[in-house]
């Protein structure tokens, strides 16, 4: 079962913070400040796995990773999950956020984060996959956005009706 996943900069700095299971603030915090230390220090010509460790389920526990430009994308794990399987996931995830934004970059994730959870949420829910088709992930997103929009255009078009009915009586 999949317990967080979290995305942070180069400087540790969180971009994504997903945890399925309760955990206080605090204890959050904690958790992407050692998972960044854990993660920044390893060498880029080891491998994407770290077991053990007291963070989250102790030595049940598997940090499983892939650095991309300025992010690390960190998938928090339980013993029953296929560290491949897991980064073909985290691979999945990059790939529909890179289709999803254009080119998809730091700053995509702090102003779009709405949008991110959307596609998060097609991939998995509670701790489980759900999917792991990207076309039809993306597909799902846009036509979240396109309905998105729709709404918010008729509470535009709503609210002008308000004001110039104000307007009118004055």
């Amino acid at each position: 079962m999949i317990k967080a996943i979290l995305v942070f900069n180069n400087h540790g700095k969180a971009r994504l913070c997903k945890f399925y299971q309760h955990y206080t603030e605090e204890q959050q915090q904690h958790i992407v400040r050692e998972t960044f230390h854990l993660v920044s220090r390893r060498d880029d010509d080891v491998c994407s796995f770290l077991e053990g460790g007291t963070l989250i389920g102790g030595s049940d526990y598997k940090l499983i990773y892939r650095h991309y430009a300025t992010l690390y994308f960190v998938f928090c794990v339980d013993s029953s999950e296929s560290e491949l399987g897991i980064l073909d996931l985290i691979q999945v995830f990059v790939e529909t956020l890179d289709r999803s934004f254009e080119n998809v970059c730091e700053l995509d994730l702090i102003f779009h984060v709405d949008k991110v959870h959307n596609i998060l949420s097609e991939i998995v829910m509670g701790g489980m996959v759900l999917e792991t088709n990207m076309n039809e992930i993306v597909t799902r997103f846009m036509e979240q956005d396109k309905l998105e929009k729709s709404e918010s255009s008729v509470i535009v078009q709503e609210v002008e009706k308000v004001i110039s009915a104000v307007l009118s009586r004055t």
